[in-house]
């Protein structure tokens, strides 16, 4: 941006104008704070753009790369000046680039550990899978681009559907705003509270798997123990032939039933997750 040359008595001024403008090359004037506004705005995109490209339901793979990055682009314009008075620029490159790899080491670390408890819907669908016998049955996940069990990818992409159809990426949102007050930007994270928060949001997505696959465990056991004693019952019968299809039909009703109850305690432990972040 260039203006017209001014005298040299305006430039010397203790004012305002001398604070914001200076005398560039050949006698034009440049604005003295875009650079500082311009790395401010590279360090919160840094770590809005990590945790954008990794969130539940917007951050998924088959989403286009551009509309994440548009996303990122304009919820970091947003934050910009709530973060602005956390972040201090510092004067020398090599503090610079430490303060940004750790701004991109919060949101990734944030992003990964969301990803962590979403990851709860594919684990439940393969303990499904198992349970029904159909565990051979696989397809690509559309979300990681992996061979999965079908039945975890139904889970995954119903999941996917709800958090965007409840606004529940809207509190990953928040989130993000609210993780400049939680983890303030001032280099690399703790390594302790990294591990602690990893630790939490892997036992998490565990404990959610076993609690949306519950009805599947106790219909497995129950399943093969009546085939059990069937077997002991009747020699000549054979009791695999009976056993494959008898599950998989079985295991369609209880899916068919419990569904609904799957789904909603997985929506509960993903908003408390996404809310530890808010203060909720």
């Amino acid at each position: 941006m260039s203006l017209p040359r001014l005298h040299p008595a305006l430039l010397c001024g203790a004012g305002p104008r001398s604070q914001i403008w200076r005398e560039g090359a050949r006698g034009t004037m440049q604005i003295a704070i875009l650079p500082q506004i311009g790395a401010l705005f590279v360090l919160v995109f840094a770590r809005v753009g990590t945790l954008v490209m990794l969130m539940p339901g917007i951050g998924e793979r088959f989403i286009f790369s551009r509309a994440r990055l548009s996303l990122a682009f304009f919820i970091a314009l947003v934050i910009l000046p709530v973060a602005r008075p956390s972040l201090q620029i510092p004067e020398s490159l090599p503090a610079l680039c430490t303060l940004l790899i750790g701004e991109l080491l919060i949101g990734l670390m944030i992003g990964v550990c969301a990803r962590l408890v979403m990851a709860a819907l594919q684990t439940a669908g393969t303990i499904v899978a198992q349970s029904m016998g159909l565990g051979f049955a696989m397809t690509v996940d559309p979300t990681a681009g992996n061979q999965n069990p079908s039945i975890g990818n139904f889970l995954t992409m119903l999941g996917i559907t709800l958090v965007l159809a409840s606004d529940l990426h809207h509190i990953a949102i928040a989130a993000i705003h609210e993780s400049y007050r939680l983890l303030p930007p001032g280099g690399a994270p703790d390594l302790t509270d990294v591990l602690t928060l990893a630790i939490r949001s892997t036992a998490q997505g565990f404990s959610l798997a076993v609690q949306i696959s519950a009805p599947f465990i106790v219909f497995g056991l129950l399943f093969n123990l009546g085939l059990g004693v069937l077997a002991r019952m009747m020699p000549q019968l054979q009791v695999f032939f009976l056993a494959v299809p008898a599950s998989i039909f079985g295991g369609m009703l209880v899916l068919l039933v419990v569904i609904g109850v799957m789904m909603s305690v997985f929506m509960n432990g993903l908003g408390v997750f996404l809310r530890q972040f808010t203060g909720g």
